[in-house]
């Protein structure tokens, strides 16, 4: 049995602990640019908003069409982004703590252009389209900053796509390129 001394010191690490992760969130939302020079309240008000959600490993985020209303940032662990054609997976990308992914479905609202499964166990923040509206209605020239920086970012992976078709194009003949990207 615990002490009512023992009790509290326990709430209070548990507490101190809690602000610590909530300063780590803030911390890791700025220094992605889809929340570059977005206002630490601004931050605050939206993580109070999100949930944060455990994927175990060898499971999945979300699936290829799937419909889609959010985007995750990866917090802890690594997760791979996966496309599926003619019954094989093929890994376009991996996934990092600090990494955003999903975003398209929040911008487009169509389904899920790709699948991400976890490598590791991870742990995300979980944001609704309907949370970033929440943002609309609190500080519009803060959502707007927002939106302005998913479709930077999005810009920014569609040239990197573009630059590596062109590589794949230029160094191997044309029947090779579906064994590119093979998952394991």
């Amino acid at each position: 049995m615990w002490t009512i001394d023992e009790c509290v010191r326990l709430m209070w690490v548990d507490a101190v602990m809690e602000y610590a992760m909530h300063d780590a969130r803030i911390e890791l939302l700025q220094q992605m640019p889809i929340f570059g020079g977005i206002r630490t309240e601004v931050v605050q008000f939206l993580l109070g908003l999100c949930p944060i959600v455990s994927v175990p490993a060898n499971e999945f985020f979300f699936r290829e069409r799937d419909q889609g209303d959010s985007m995750f940032v990866l917090e802890t662990g690594k997760a791979t982004v996966l496309k599926s054609w003619r019954g094989q997976e093929y890994s376009l990308r991996t996934l990092n703590e600090g990494d955003c992914f999903g975003e398209m479905a929040v911008m487009d609202h169509c389904p899920r252009s790709a699948s991400v499964r976890a490598i590791e166990d991870c742990v995300a923040i979980h944001i609704s389209a309907a949370n970033l509206y929440r943002i609309y209605a609190h500080d519009l020239k803060q959502f707007a900053l927002i939106q302005m920086n998913m479709g930077r970012e999005v810009s920014r992976r569609l040239r990197e796509a573009d630059n590596m078709l062109f590589d794949v194009k230029l160094r191997t003949p044309s029947e090779q390129i579906e064994h590119v990207f093979l998952a394991n």
